[in-house]
């Protein structure tokens, strides 16, 4: 395109490859880009007045918003603050009405407490007296149990020494035999006629010979079997009980089976439960041996039990020799009654001869009764007919007055 200036020159200024400037298409050129930029000037002006318009109506809304807004959060705050005062005002009720119920529970609890409290001492007053009186009973045990193992020390040492554990077994014989038969019936230490002493002799009734007991049981063998670490020590000590026991039994037999003047048995007696069971258990050819040799090895038990059947006996035979006073007796007492059977017969026959009387005397009474009402049915009224309606006793005594 070419562009003509006034002066007709075109004269080139600018060439950019095979394209050739001229002045007058610059200057073209320039105009034009002068008025794209006024063009664009104006447009940006028009842009910018509308979006200032938009702007302020903006603003203007806003402000219009945020003074409504204002006013919103105004009513909002004075409701806010009236409910707040209303918040108030039902907290401090609340507070107060919560004061008074914390103090009225505090008073509840103040009180159960107390009666808990007082309970509570009255049932622990009531536990210690308990616990008191259980203390005294276990120092009452403690004293039982310490005066029991002085008795079993003692004890002890009683059977550790051969002559008091004789006389502990002679005691506890005596006192079996002492508590189940009369005085009569048994003796101590009695000599006999072959000049030996058995501890005891107890009298049959009916029998001139008395039951031998011994009480002299060795114990010594069995406390060296108890005190066994080994079988060797217990064959040993084994050994010694069958041989001890078997010279006892055999002493017993011939110093105490004496033809015509005891028993043909006698009592070995022992006075313990647990060696006696060990002896049968443990030394049974020993028992077999005392039972051929007729001496009859017995615990406290067994000795007690022949005691009773020794008793049994003994009240048997007092019964036979007081039978003959028992009938005397019976037969007094039929006398007595034969007496009484004619005494009663006595005493009905006079109830009888009282019961007739007394139906006698009901007969007479009626008879009065009869004749008063008659006497009482009468008229006097002075006619000279009228005793002559009388009956005839009657008619002529009132004819006589």
């Amino acid at each position: 395109m070419r562009i003509l200036l006034r002066d007709g020159m075109e004269t080139p200024i600018l060439t950019i490859g095979n394209t050739v400037v001229t002045a007058s298409q610059a200057m073209a050129g320039l105009g034009l880009l002068v008025l794209l930029l006024l063009v664009a000037l104006l447009v940006a002006l028009g842009r910018m007045s509308r979006q200032r318009a938009l702007e302020a109506a903006s603003h203007g809304e806003r402000a219009q918003a945020a003074d409504s807004h204002i006013a919103d959060l105004t009513r909002a705050h004075a409701e806010m603050a009236g409910r707040l005062q209303a918040f108030a005002e039902a907290l401090a009720q609340r507070q107060a009405d919560l004061g008074r119920s914390v103090t009225e529970r505090l008073d509840q609890v103040t009180q159960r407490v107390g009666e808990n409290l007082t309970r509570g001492t009255a049932a622990t007053t009531e536990q210690l007296q308990k616990l008191e009186a259980r203390i005294a009973v276990l120092d009452a045990a403690r004293d039982s149990i310490t005066s029991l193992t002085d008795q079993v020390t003692g004890l002890k040492a009683i059977l550790a020494n051969k002559p008091a554990r004789g006389a502990f077994g002679q005691g506890r014989m005596e006192a079996i035999v002492k508590d189940a038969l009369p005085p009569s019936g048994y003796s101590f230490q009695t000599t006999l006629g072959t000049g030996v002493r058995p501890d005891c002799l107890i009298y049959l009734p009916g029998d001139a010979r008395a039951l031998a007991v011994d009480a002299k049981f060795p114990l010594e063998a069995f406390e060296q079997l108890r005190l066994a670490s080994g079988p060797e020590m217990e064959r040993v000590a084994e050994a010694r009980v069958r041989s001890d026991i078997g010279k006892h039994i055999k002493d017993v037999s011939e110093k105490y089976l004496v033809p015509g003047e005891t028993q043909d048995i006698a009592l070995l007696f022992v006075p313990s439960e647990s060696i006696y069971a060990e002896l049968n258990e443990r030394f049974e050819d020993v028992v077999q041996r005392s039972h051929k040799a007729r001496v009859l090895v017995v615990s406290p038990s067994l000795l007690m039990l022949a005691i009773q059947v020794v008793q049994g006996l003994v009240r048997d035979a007092a019964m036979r020799e007081q039978a003959h006073l028992i009938q005397d007796e019976v037969r007094k007492l039929l006398d007595d009654v034969r007496r009484l059977v004619d005494r009663t017969g006595k005493l009905k026959s006079h109830f009888g001869q009282v019961e007739q009387d007394l139906s006698d005397i009901d007969i007479s009474a009626a008879k009065i009764q009869k004749r008063g009402s008659r006497i009482d049915q009468m008229e006097f009224s002075g006619s000279s007919a009228a005793p002559e309606a009388l009956p005839n006793p009657i008619a002529r005594s009132v004819a006589a007055e």
